[in-house]
């Protein structure tokens, strides 16, 4: 998100002539700093966190808007054999035939965890999964530390020695959907519509394209 808005919100400010603070911080730490009490307008969070948010309280119920999807790619290190993971059974077949798998602790990794959970591999992966921590998990494939990985390809465009095998089957649901969502009596409710509308509009599809995401 830091790429995005860091590009986006000041066209917004000279289109507006609104100055918009952002507080940039990993998803759980902002989710935490909310459930104590930190004063906020808007919100852009994975969509899973935004919902959670929501039923609470936290943020007001249906003013979820989803405005970007990084999509999951599936990446091994390069020079080893590339498996297939054209359909959901051999990608099954690629994680069952892997010795280690990698993931984030972010939410490409809350992701991969409830993925694996719904094709009934969790148990199975769990004494073979190597977190990436405070890295690309490219980086611990790249390394050998682990054989195949998974994450939002946009935070793996630029390791070495980690190849791209493409995004995960897309029945799968394979990205990650990040959504604003509106603080129950947010004192520049008006101006945080409009940077959400500006978000949505087709100025900022071409920014998030550049960024290697898609517009949702």
């Amino acid at each position: 998100m830091r790429r995005f808005l860091s590009e986006a919100v000041p066209r917004f400010e000279e289109a507006k002539g609104i100055q918009v603070s952002i507080h940039f911080a990993l998803t759980r730490i902002l989710k935490k700093e909310i459930e104590e009490g930190a004063a906020f307008d808007m919100a852009l969070m994975p969509r899973s966190e935004v919902d959670a948010l929501a039923a609470a309280g936290l943020i007001v119920p249906g003013s979820q808007t989803d405005i970007v999807r990084s999509v999951v790619g599936f990446i091994v290190r390069v020079g080893t054999p590339v498996p297939d993971i054209s359909t959901v059974q051999a990608f099954k077949q690629a994680l069952q035939g892997a010795k280690s798998i990698s993931h984030s602790q972010g939410p490409s990794g809350l992701y991969v965890a409830a993925l694996l959970e719904r094709l009934g591999l969790a148990n199975e992966m769990k004494d073979k999964t190597v977190l990436a921590i405070g890295r690309p998990v490219g980086e611990v494939i790249a390394s050998g530390e682990a054989e195949i990985g998974m994450q939002q390809i946009i935070e793996n465009q630029p390791v070495e020695g980690a190849h791209l095998v493409g995004p995960l089957p897309p029945e799968l649901g394979n990205f990650v959907a990040y959504s604003a969502g509106f603080a129950p009596g947010a004192p520049a409710l008006a101006a945080a519509r409009d940077l959400v509308a500006f978000l949505k509009s087709p100025v900022c599809e071409r920014i998030i394209r550049e960024k290697g995401m898609e517009p949702a």
